[in-house]
């Protein structure tokens, strides 16, 4: 089941940022309750392989089932396991949407997707899960580029991410290539979710 709480109370939960801004935890660098400031010097192995994985599924937002199912496909991949999955999870529409800077969350990047607003090589595509391959070109549905919101996400855009390339006047944006392990979130350990999963397959 997708998590629909908080971000703010998840990411301290999780003692990581998943808006990536490092805002939730800057102030509060513990998690939420009376004993948030214990939790993670308690993690057992197993603990902290499961808190790992629950970091990067919360940061792309897919529940269980669709995190395991990326994860066997990644397993199949000739590349490094890890990073093979790192790179699944980048080429989803909603992540890339968010990447090109047309929402200002993946959750915001879902709805978009989900609500009918984007197109893939011109063609209307409603499932965030979408997997795109380089070289797909995303764009927002004409009637849909006045909006305010995606407008605003655009303009707040400070750095761009180097696998995406984004024209905001025509609001449209390229998938170039794949990202490399240092242009992703370094506060994840993906081995120790491949640990994880390696106990449960």
């Amino acid at each position: 089941m997708r998590y629909l709480g908080s971000d703010w109370k998840r990411s301290r939960r999780l003692g990581f940022s998943t808006l990536e801004n490092g805002k939730e935890t800057a102030k509060r660098p513990y998690g939420p309750g009376q004993h948030g400031a214990d939790r993670h010097k308690k993690a057992s192995e197993y603990g902290r392989q499961l808190i790992e994985k629950q970091k990067m599924a919360q940061l792309y937002g897919i529940n269980e089932r669709q995190f395991r199912r990326l994860f066997l496909i990644a397993r199949a991949d000739e590349t490094v396991t890890g990073i093979a999955f790192f790179r699944i999870l980048e080429s989803r529409l909603d992540n890339l949407v968010y990447r090109m800077g047309f929402a200002r969350t993946r959750r915001g990047a879902r709805q978009l997707v989900t609500h009918g607003h984007v197109m893939v090589n011109g063609k209307k595509t409603d499932i965030p899960s979408y997997l795109c391959a380089v070289g797909d070109t995303i764009a927002i549905m004409e009637n849909s580029r006045s909006m305010k919101v995606i407008k605003e996400s655009l303009e707040s855009v400070k750095t761009k991410f180097p696998t995406v390339e984004v024209d905001a006047s025509k609001m449209e944006g390229k998938y170039v290539r794949v990202p490399e392990r240092n242009e992703l979130p370094k506060d994840i350990d993906e081995s120790q979710i491949i640990e994880w999963y390696n106990r449960q397959l």
